[in-house]
């Protein structure tokens, strides 16, 4: 069963999964990017940071699927910020990828006296169609009300760290009031976190999963998760949550499960 679509705030539509392949060595990504492209993901993200680009380039190319079938997210890193070094940066991302443009270009992270001019010099590539999208990634609410202030352009997605243990209200509600897609990486807790009893009980209650019951809990509060693995069971596991839905008891019983609890790198205070 392939994913459902969302609708960006400019027309594009967006998957309501994706495959992450942060910290996927290179010489496993091709593999596991056509392991989930095989599953049905038809969103692959990725980043010049990653190093492996060239490799998820590869992987959609040698799946048989039309480029239009696969929706492509990579991320310009903080030593590209800047009105001149932002299209250096994609430009060397579509070398990597061997694409001509990406479905979704995202600035990594805020911490840079760079921003509005890098957010200026992203509305220029998305006006020359060098990206279809343009976004931010590990934006916290002053960071885009600054977006807001200065920019033409609003951002169509915001991907952090987002999962039930780190479940951002406020930031959520902003998001969903500016059109802003909420996207989310380390939905899974990294397995940190998975086999929490109020998990466990919520997945024995519907015969599914710990981390197919979190992931549901994702797309039921209109997030985009891009869960990652290298072992093919998982990949098809994570991907088959579309037949069963979640009651507002378990939402709320998960929703409980808040504790601002950051697995990665905390943005929150970033000037």
């Amino acid at each position: 069963m392939l994913p459902d679509m969302v609708t960006l705030n400019n027309g594009v539509q967006m998957p309501n999964i994706g495959f992450g392949t942060w910290q996927v060595p290179a010489e496993k990504a091709r593999e596991a990017v056509l392991w989930a492209l095989q599953a049905g993901y038809r969103l692959i993200d990725t980043s010049l940071d990653y190093w492996n680009e060239r490799e998820v380039g590869q992987a959609v190319r040698d799946s048989g699927l039309q480029r239009e079938e696969v929706f492509v997210t990579t991320k310009l890193e903080g030593g590209d910020h800047g009105h001149d070094r932002t299209p250096q940066g994609l430009r060397r991302s579509l070398a990597n990828l061997d694409i001509s443009y990406v479905d979704l270009y995202l600035i990594h992270w805020p911490g840079s006296g760079l921003r509005i001019e890098t957010w200026k010099a992203m509305e220029d590539l998305l006006e020359q169609g060098r990206c279809r999208a343009i976004g931010v990634s590990n934006y916290m609410i002053h960071h885009l009300e600054e977006v807001l202030e200065h920019g033409r352009v609003v951002p169509a997605v915001n991907q952090v760290e987002l999962h039930p243990f780190l479940y951002p209200r406020k930031l959520a509600e902003f998001c969903s009031i500016n059109g802003i897609q909420m996207e989310s990486y380390s939905p899974l807790t990294k397995a940190r976190r998975l086999f929490h009893p109020v998990i466990v009980r919520v997945a024995e209650r519907h015969g599914r999963t710990p981390a197919q019951v979190v992931l549901r809990w994702h797309l039921q509060h209109d997030f985009i998760p891009i869960p990652r693995s290298v072992r093919r069971e998982h990949i098809e596991e994570n991907i088959a949550i579309f037949d069963f839905s979640l009651s507002d008891r378990d939402m709320e019983e998960l929703d409980s499960l808040d504790q601002g609890l950051h697995l990665d790198w905390d943005p929150t205070d970033v000037s």
